[in-house]
C-alpha cells in the first residue's frame, strides 16, 4: 500500500482579496505521478508553489509526513520544483549548478562531485560538467535544473510547465528524462499541456477549474471517460 506524502486539507488562497484557491483537498502518495491540468488561471500552479513552499495559503494546511509545513520554507522542504524558466546561474557552469543547493547544505566537496557526477549521468549530459549555460540549448538547460533539483534528493519533485519554453524538438528530451524519473519510482507532480505524455506516464490526473478541483481520476478516466461538461470541454479545446 502506498505512503501518503503530501496532503492540502481545506486549503485556501486569495491575492488582493481574489479567491484564486478554493478549499483545496488533495493527497499525494509516494511514487505516484500526478498531474494537473486546467485552464490558464484555474490554480494549478499556485498549488505547485504552496506545495514547494514558494507561496503560504491564506488558510488551510499543508502536511508532509503527517507534520504541518505551512510555514516551512522551500529549501528545508524535502521537496524541489523545477520551473518553466530554468533559473540557472549563468556565471556558474554546468557542475556548479547542479552543485549549487549542495553547497549551501554543507555537504562534503567528496560527496557532491559525487552527486553531481551521478545526477549528469541521470539527465545524459556526462561530460557536460564544465560547459558554461550559453553553451547548452534549451533542452539541456532544463536537464540541468533537473538535475540540480535531484541533488538534493527530494522525496517530491515538483515541474511547473517544464518543457512550455521549449522548442518542438527539444521537448522530447525532457520528457525522456522524467518518464525514466516516474518509472524509477520518483513521485513527481507536473503541471503541463503535454497531454500524450500524462496519459502514458501519469498515474493520477487532477483537473482544476475555477481554484477547485473538479475532476480526478487515472489517465483513462479523464482522456477517455470525463464526466463533467467542463472537462469535456477543456479536452476539445487541447487534444
Amino acid at each position: 500500500m502506498s505512503k501518503e506524502l503530501i496532503r492540502l486539507r481545506d486549503l485556501c488562497m486569495a491575492f488582493d482579496d481574489e479567491l484564486v484557491l478554493d478549499n483545496i483537498n488533495l493527497y499525494i502518495n509516494d511514487s505516484e505521478f500526478l498531474t494537473l491540468l486546467g485552464p490558464s488561471g484555474c490554480g494549478k500552479t499556485t498549488t505547485l508553489r504552496i506545495i514547494g513552499g514558494f507561496t503560504t495559503p491564506t488558510s488551510g494546511d499543508v502536511t508532509f509526513d503527517g507534520v504541518r509545513i505551512n510555514d516551512v520554507p522551500p529549501h528545508k522542504r524535502q521537496i524541489n520544483t523545477v520551473f518553466q524558466k530554468y533559473a540557472l546561474f549563468p556565471h556558474l557552469d554546468v557542475f556548479e549548478n547542479i552543485a549549487f543547493g549542495l553547497r549551501i547544505a554543507k555537504v562534503p566537496e567528496e560527496e557532491i562531485r559525487q552527486r553531481v557526477t551521478e545526477m549528469l549521468e541521470v539527465v545524459s549530459l556526462k561530460g557536460f560538467d564544465r560547459r558554461r549555460i550559453d553553451q547548452l540549448s534549451g533542452g539541456q538547460q532544463q536537464r540541468v535544473a533537473i538535475a540540480r533539483a535531484l541533488a538534493l534528493h527530494p522525496d517530491i519533485l515538483c515541474f511547473d510547465e517544464p518543457t512550455s519554453a521549449l522548442d518542438p524538438e527539444m521537448v522530447g528530451e525532457v520528457l525522456e528524462v522524467m518518464k525514466e524519473l516516474a518509472q524509477s519510482g520518483m513521485t513527481m507532480v507536473v503541471v503541463t499541456h503535454e497531454m500524450a505524455f500524462a496519459r502514458e506516464v501519469g498515474s493520477r490526473v487532477l483537473f482544476m477549474d475555477a481554484g477547485k478541483i473538479a475532476e480526478q481520476g487515472t489517465p483513462s478516466d479523464i482522456f477517455d471517460h470525463p464526466q463533467s461538461p467542463r472537462l469535456q470541454d477543456f479536452l476539445k479545446k487541447v487534444l
